[in-house]
């Protein structure tokens, strides 16, 4: 019986906003999309711990190339706390280190210190992380049972809103900036009210510039390769999509053969200066140029037809 041949790997270029379930890595999750896709590359942005769901962006081919820039895009969270217990992880998922009995607190007590937190923040990150100190991840040294000092970074929280409070329970909802860990964003609530909590859920609604509703889960996924690639594709957003806040230009066929050849070109256009989008004529990607005071635009990241 002659063994079953693997399909060949399609070479796509585009961007899958998967819902991750619980339970799974992030890496878990890409590989099991790059496979579903038959494409040759694939890298996400923005990783989610295991017991986190919600949206994972899965880049393709040559939309890895904007993965980077993603990592710069604020995120959006639901988050569940749970008060009078702390664990060596900062969430459900480790071993508990502290108890505490604690008064109840309800949402007039929550409420000044919520409002407190909205702003710019200094934060230290936990030691369960991936940042690395000396060459090891924080995660691999805490497994170790050691505990090293870790620098406070600026963090951004733009909103912060009371979603329910049932008591040993508060659910919030964050808007933060990159580099935000929302398990250290609860550990630091609970110390300013006199207490200690926990993440006991946590589900990422956003990657800025996407939206909650354009979120497919890995089921929809698999049901849909059933049927074919076709159906699968259907869910692929274009690279560009993760730049829609960015100025776009168009350019003609000849200056679109110029950019794709490493030459820049010169362009009429009321934007003076940074980067930029840019299409042909057809309204295709062409890729990502920077504009000089010259009124030039020369190609940074292009990107095939």
């Amino acid at each position: 019986m002659p063994l079953a041949t693997r399909p060949e790997a399609r070479p796509l270029a585009g961007i899958i906003l998967v819902d991750k379930p619980e339970g799974f890595t992030s890496n878990r999750i890409l590989q099991r999309t790059k496979r579903l896709y038959q494409a040759q590359k694939a890298g996400h942005t923005g990783t989610l711990d295991p017991m986190a769901t919600g949206m994972l962006p899965i880049c393709f081919g040559a939309a890895t190339k904007v993965s980077g820039m993603m990592l710069e895009s604020t995120k959006r969270y639901r988050v569940t706390a749970a008060f009078g217990v702390e664990t060596d992880t900062g969430d459900a998922t480790g071993t508990e280190i502290a108890k505490q009995a604690g008064p109840v607190l309800g949402v007039d007590d929550f409420r000044p210190v919520v409002g407190k937190m909205v702003g710019c923040l200094r934060q230290v990150p936990p030691m369960y992380s991936a940042l690395k100190h000396k060459g090891k991840r924080l995660y691999e040294l805490a497994r170790a049972g050691k505990e090293v000092p870790r620098a406070a970074r600026n963090i951004e929280i733009y909103d912060l809103k009371i979603e329910a409070c049932d008591w040993p329970h508060l659910t919030l909802f964050v808007h933060c900036s990159k580099g935000t860990y929302v398990r250290s964003l609860v550990t630091d609530l609970a110390a300013q009210l006199g207490t200690i909590a926990h993440v006991a859920a946590l589900r990422r609604l956003s990657v800025t510039p996407f939206e909650e509703s354009q979120m497919v889960s890995l089921e929809t996924l698999e049901e849909a390769a059933a049927e074919g690639l076709e159906s699968l594709d259907r869910w692929l957003l274009g690279a560009d999509a993760a730049l829609v806040d960015w100025p776009a230009i168009q350019v003609s066929d000849t200056d679109s053969q110029a950019l794709r050849h490493g030459r820049r070109v010169f362009v009429s256009t009321p934007v003076t200066e940074g980067s930029v989008r840019i299409y042909d004529p057809k309204a295709r990607f062409v890729g990502i140029g920077d504009l000089d005071d010259a009124g030039a635009v020369k190609p940074a990241r292009i990107f095939p037809l």
